[in-house]
């Protein structure tokens, strides 16, 4: 196939701007290219400035959707960065059950769920070491920009590549069966989540009142305005007692000043102000 122009690049770039506030600079030619050249082939086009003529000619949100699912990122494993589940299990969780002893509701919400490894871990670390919340209206929300990435979250069907980063073996024996040369996740872990699509720029119209929500390696996606964006529409939902994690290397200092930093060493996790 011929190499992605730079009039084409500026032109898919600022779609996913639009479309889902995705930052593509310059350096990141390589990037479309490779992603969109399966496109093109599956959708039977000759190369990617004909799928770019396509999109240019007719507003089909079929193809500007597939577009901007297959340039979105969706790096994740099971228990990633391993810290931040340590901290829910021996801090965040436990704080929560007490606070929230008269209600017994809570409710978590995983804001980029990708292909559903962060939502079925939680899952993992509740049951593991939280049993008294078997008897607790809790809910665990798992939303994503992309419809195909949460199609497969659904399934809880994953690879030998995929449960060997993160997974424990004890955990993949207790939660997980073998089918064929795949793991597919136990229908009782499956019940526990609630799997939806939701776009983080978007109204959050169907997100309740959280406790905890996990949103890690997200906003480094996303220019300082969008982040401050998001970070406003997250205090809207989180409870004031409620927790956000972020990934290593984000931060809401310098963007929302609104959030104070919780003081648990080699993680980002926040508490909005009082």
């Amino acid at each position: 196939m011929m190499e992605l122009s730079n009039v084409d690049f500026e032109y898919v770039s600022q779609l996913v701007k639009t479309e889902a506030a995705i930052v593509l600079g310059k350096g990141k030619e390589y990037l479309v290219q490779s992603r969109l050249e399966p496109v093109a082939k599956t959708l039977g086009m000759s190369d990617i400035a004909a799928l770019v003529k396509c999109l240019r000619s007719n507003n089909d949100a079929a193809l500007r959707r597939a577009v901007v699912e297959s340039l979105t990122t969706h790096e994740t494993s099971f228990f990633r960065d391993i810290t931040p589940f340590d901290i829910l299990r021996t801090n965040v969780i436990p704080e929560l059950i007490r606070t929230q002893g008269t209600t017994k509701q809570l409710t978590i919400w995983c804001g980029a769920s990708s292909s559903g490894q962060e939502p079925y871990s939680l899952c993992i670390l509740l049951r593991e070491n939280f049993p008294e919340l078997l008897g607790w209206k809790l809910r665990i929300l798992a939303t994503d920009v992309s419809r195909q990435i949460l199609d497969r979250a659904r399934k809880g069907l994953f690879s030998q590549l995929e449960v060997n980063r993160g997974l424990p073996i004890r955990f993949l024996v207790k939660y997980f069966d073998k089918v064929g040369q795949e793991w597919q996740v136990k229908p009782d872990l499956v019940r526990m989540l609630e799997f939806s699509e939701l776009n983080l720029l978007h109204e959050y119209t169907r997100i309740p009142p959280v406790d905890l929500v996990m949103l890690r390696n997200v906003l480094i996606y996303f220019d300082v305005a969008v982040k401050r964006q998001i970070l406003s529409k997250i205090r809207s939902v989180l409870k004031p007692s409620g927790y956000l994690f972020l990934g290593g290397a984000e931060t809401t200092i310098g963007v929302d000043d609104n959030f104070d930093r919780a003081p648990f060493e080699k993680t980002s996790c926040y508490k909005k102000k009082q």
